[in-house]
């Protein structure tokens, strides 16, 4: 039997008075009980009426359209929350309102990665630098030997083949933390201008490097991560470029700099994941800068701009409202969207702040729907903010 809503325009609400319908409302978790009515949230209602042959109709008994229904409730990105709702939904699982959160959950887990240090002999080091390339070369080879051998800076020789080749290659991150804590001289030019040569290039070249030196002083090596994607590759405390029986140590993890005022199309950020995840690397995502402070209202702890409260598996079975706690909050995003760093950071801050862990659910233009989940990162020491992004599968 079909469900019977009825379209209250004036109040624009959605609700469900028909016994038969209510019982089914209140059995599938769909919508609030008030005196025997059950009153549904629009995603709810789109969604019945889509997929559950719900018939809509007005206090003058006319039908409704779906897209009657939906203009109603027009809001800001309409769709990508209503097809992620319904992909979260046709799973048999269940998406709440955020307006339900009312504790902290306790349920966002953290990754701890090991605490190192950064450990350096002082010796001279001079290399010339090459603007237009952003490389510096050292053309001493013993100087350059020893800094890729024992601390793994630059490239010695050729990629792979170290014999190939007596020159020091240092991309330009490499030269600026060794000109600030080893004591490296560029004959040609400074630190000041080697800064600027490198911000014509890449406009958050700072940024990077924040993020390069913060994981290098704790004792883990950078490399370029150009062929995942990303901004950088990531060896964990005591990585060596030599090779144990004839086989190069590959990296497991990749970082990617997404500084708060720099905005991304959803599609390339979601490619440069799925990359990292092709080659069964961890994709870290990294977002420098001071936070900004956000105003909490004390009548409302728990607000948040998230779209829907999550319910995920448990033993075999599925969580719901009436026995089980959430796990997620959902933030619904579109394939030809623009995300900014600010805008994720804020996201995570909420999760973090309630106590859920972050769900990115992203509808591509087919209405097909990928999930990321988003958990904290804790690497010992630091001021800035890291995160695993994982492909997720509900």
């Amino acid at each position: 039997m079909a469900v019977e809503l009825e379209l209250d325009k004036q109040h624009k609400k959605v609700l469900v008075k028909e016994p038969a319908s209510v019982t089914s409302m209140v059995t599938g978790h769909y919508g609030y009980m008030k005196k025997g009515t059950v009153e549904l949230f629009p995603e709810e209602a789109l969604y019945l009426m889509d997929i559950r042959n719900a018939k809509c109709h007005d206090s003058a008994l006319n039908q409704c359209s779906f897209n009657e229904v939906a203009g109603l409730f027009e809001c800001k990105k309409q769709m990508a929350r209503y097809f992620t709702y319904k992909d979260w939904r046709d799973r048999g699982l269940i998406a709440r309102q955020v307006s339900e959160i009312c504790e902290k959950y306790g349920r966002n887990a953290v990754k701890k990665y090991p605490a190192g240090s950064f450990l350096m002999d002082k010796f001279a080091m001079q290399a010339r630098f090459f603007p237009d390339d952003l490389w510096s070369i050292i053309d001493d080879e013993a100087v350059g030997k020893e800094l890729y051998d024992r601390y793994w800076f630059g490239q010695f020789g050729t990629y792979k083949a170290e014999q190939r080749g007596k020159l020091s290659k240092l991309d330009a991150y490499e030269a600026l933390f060794l000109m600030r804590h080893c004591n490296l001289h560029l004959s040609n030019s400074n630190e000041h201008e080697l800064i600027k040569y490198a911000k014509r290039q890449h406009k958050d070249f700072l940024h990077l490097y924040e993020v390069y030196e913060d994981w290098r002083l704790r004792g883990f090596v950078l490399k370029t991560g150009f062929k995942f994607g990303t901004h950088f590759r990531i060896y964990f405390p005591g990585a060596s470029p030599s090779r144990s029986n004839d086989e190069w140590i590959h990296s497991k993890h990749v970082i990617h700099v997404f500084p708060r005022d720099s905005k991304m199309l959803i599609s390339e950020w979601s490619r440069a994941i799925r990359v990292a995840h092709s080659v069964k690397k961890t994709f870290i995502l990294a977002i420098p800068g001071e936070k900004k402070k956000k105003k909490i209202e004390k009548k409302d702890p728990f607000a948040t701009t998230l779209d829907f409260l999550l319910y995920h598996r448990h033993k075999g079975g599925i969580e719901n409202p009436k026995d089980g706690k959430p796990k997620y909050l959902m933030f619904s995003l579109s394939e030809e969207e623009y995300i900014g760093g600010e805008e994720l950071a804020e996201a995570i801050e909420d999760c973090k702040r309630i106590g859920l862990e972050l769900l990115l659910a992203i509808s591509d233009r087919e209405t097909s729907v990928t999930y990321y989940a988003i958990k904290r990162l804790e690497l010992p020491g630091s001021k800035y903010e890291y995160y695993e992004i994982e492909w997720e599968q509900p």
